[in-house]
């Protein structure tokens, strides 16, 4: 059977596994299933309703909403009707970060939940491509341009024919694997984001090669917590149990964000996933609860839960090739009885289940794994980007190795190269570079950026690595990305940029943010711009008074940049610095801080202010009005 696109695999599942759960979501007080044959029907009448609304081959449409069964179902609806969809995340509050990816993409249909419209009632008067907006709830007001799911549903029975119907599944099936699937959007080398475009086949493959390190069946079941529109979600979350004839549930979306994180344990009992996509901040939130839940029990039980955790770490080991092995086999008598005495019940908590979760979008903490490994619910680091579709390699029961990101998945050619563009023999550091079916079509409208990145087929990650004993190893960044603990990924450049055009106290400036809760800067002040705001106030730097109001001046003028702020509005306000500190000297040439070409070396930067970098995530270092600021100016 062949799966050139998407539709393929939908298709081929709808053959196999007609009567298999697809898609679970709980609506009131139970989950509610709906089976691969139900999705079919559901697909294609919204499919048809959209031809007959005037959808046509190519057109781009975009989809606004919270995980639910119509986010898939829309979306396979919009492949049947030939459009292009243009996933957007439920995070974007800014009017001007959605209005910026519609005209971009020169979207012509919106779908969006009743809980997201807003946003979009806000901006359609500033889209003039824009022909129709579909809701997926029931409103008590419809706009002109408004169209409410069921309402679509009632004209594809009425102006349903079998000559229509024939035709619209002829356009179907004219679908192929190089026709453009989404194009979703990420930050780029730039201010602005960039549109990543995926085509069928990209999806497909990368789905073949995922399942090339992941065994999963028709039985398996999966709750997805991270967003739809989110890639990694899309293939591993979505694609790939589909591909097998299993089961796709959601998280029930609350009134508010935090409503629906309250939600999560609960659907995880409910559902019992056998494997849950994870990123970092909700790895170490689970971590947090386990803990607060085997504290709650009394001193005797939290005494024997990290004796046996302790133990379980050691008997594991770090890879595979160690687990049980030698001399922790005196381990096993003892693991194995806090395991039924203690970690047994907290797997209970997850369903029971569970066999493993999947890491994704940033690295994941070696400790943080060996916590879950050894209670018997691994948590395998995976690697990817949504350039790539987004796995490119990953950890898993066949094979692992705690602190690397896995085995590269198969049919793929990974090499790591110097920034010459030379390749590197094992073991060396470098950019991570690959080929295969996976690799983007380019970034949409934007020739000069996808010539940077992919060449001769080559998609030129920007992040570093290396391989040893077959498995890669992902060290951070290669290029300057600022990436957030939840493995969203941004470029400093435009930011710190602003900071020194339009800050006159910063001289020079480094942003920072690897995997962290919040972003920080390494300041240079520009002193001369400092003492003349401090002697319009009557203060001098050399006085305790005086460096204390030169940070807070510093404070001020990167608060501009904020919302509140007259410059708001530039950049996303999650990016802008939290803290910072207050440098003693100047990046130059001469203390290696400064190249040829005179660009901040910013690794070196880095390495050089490696403490003060760290004192910036403690509770003191993120009040800027701390002992080593005043000490540096």
């Amino acid at each position: 059977m062949s799966n050139n696109t998407i539709l393929d695999l939908f298709g081929n599942a709808v053959e196999e596994y007609a009567d298999n759960t697809f898609l679970l979501e709980k609506t009131n007080d139970r989950y509610e299933p709906m089976s691969y044959i139900e999705v079919e029907k559901e697909v294609l009448s919204i499919g048809l309703g959209l031809a007959l609304l005037g959808v046509k081959k190519g057109d781009r449409m975009a989809l606004l909403s919270e995980g639910r069964s119509t986010w898939i179902i829309g979306e396979l609806a919009m492949f049947y009707a030939g459009a292009v969809n243009v996933p957007l995340s439920v995070k974007l509050e800014e009017a001007n970060d959605l209005l910026f990816r519609l005209t971009h993409a020169g979207v012509k249909y919106i779908m969006v939940s009743g809980s997201q419209l807003k946003k979009i009632r806000n901006i359609v008067d500033q889209l003039p491509l824009l022909e129709k907006v579909i809701i997926f709830d029931e409103q008590e007001v419809y706009l002109e341009n408004e169209i409410s799911l069921s309402e679509l549903g009632r004209m594809t029975t009425e102006g349903y024919t079998d000559d229509l119907f024939e035709d619209f599944m002829k356009a179907g099936s004219t679908l192929k694997g190089d026709d453009y699937a989404t194009i979703t959007y990420t930050s780029g080398t730039t201010a602005d984001p960039k549109g990543v475009i995926l085509t069928h086949r990209n999806y497909a493959a990368n789905v073949e090669q995922a399942l090339s390190c992941v065994d999963i069946d028709s039985t398996w079941r999966t709750l997805i917590i991270l967003p739809l529109d989110h890639c990694f979600a899309h293939v591993v979350g979505f694609y790939i149990f589909m591909s097998k004839g299993a089961t796709v549930a959601f998280v029930q979306a609350g009134k508010t964000g935090m409503e629906t994180l309250k939600n999560i344990p609960l659907n995880i009992k409910e559902v019992k996933p056998h494997l849950i996509l994870s990123v970092p901040a909700l790895a170490k939130n689970f971590k947090k609860n386990i803990e607060q839940g085997i504290r709650a029990q009394g001193k005797i039980v939290t005494a024997l839960f990290y004796s046996g955790l302790h133990a379980a770490i050691a008997y594991y080991g770090e890879s595979d090739d160690e687990h049980g092995r030698g001399w922790r086999f005196l381990l096993k008598p003892y693991v194995s009885l806090i395991d039924k005495l203690v970690f047994a019940k907290i797997r209970q908590n997850f369903g029971g289940e569970l066999k493993f979760f999947i890491g994704g979008g940033a690295l994941l903490d070696k400790d943080l794994q060996k916590f879950y490994y050894a209670l018997g619910m691994p948590m395998y680091q995976g690697y990817g980007l949504s350039e790539a579709t987004p796995v490119i390699s990953t950890n898993g029961p066949r094979r692992y190795r705690f602190g690397s990101s896995g085995v590269p998945v198969q049919p793929l050619e990974l090499k790591i190269c110097d920034s010459d563009g030379k390749v590197l023999p094992a073991g060396e550091k470098g950019e991570i570079v690959i080929r295969g079916e996976n690799v983007m079509a380019g970034y949409w409208k934007n020739p000069a950026s996808t010539a940077e990145t992919v060449k001769d087929g080559w998609l030129y990650t920007g992040d570093m690595g290396f391989m040893k004993d077959g498995l890669l190893h992902v060290l951070g960044r290669f290029k300057s990305l600022l990436i957030s603990s939840d493995g969203e990924k941004y470029s400093p450049e435009g930011i710190e940029e602003a900071l020194v055009e339009h800050c006159s106290t910063i001289e020079q400036v480094i942003l920072y943010n690897n995997q962290n809760p919040y972003t920080v800067a390494l300041i240079v002040p520009n002193k001369e711009a400092l003492k003349k705001h401090l002697s319009h106030a009557g203060l001098s730097l050399d006085t305790e008074e005086g460096k204390a109001e030169a940070i807070n001046h510093i404070q001020n003028q990167i608060g501009r940049l904020r919302k509140g702020g007259d410059l708001a509005g530039l950049f996303p306000d999650r990016w802008l610095p939290t803290t910072f500190a207050v440098l003693p000297e100047a990046f130059t040439e001469q203390n290696g801080m400064v190249n040829s070409t005179m660009k901040i070396v910013r690794g070196k930067v880095e390495k050089r202010y490696a403490d003060r970098i760290e004192h910036l995530y403690t509770p003191e270092g993120k009040n800027p009005q701390n002992g080593k600021n005043i000490e540096s100016l």
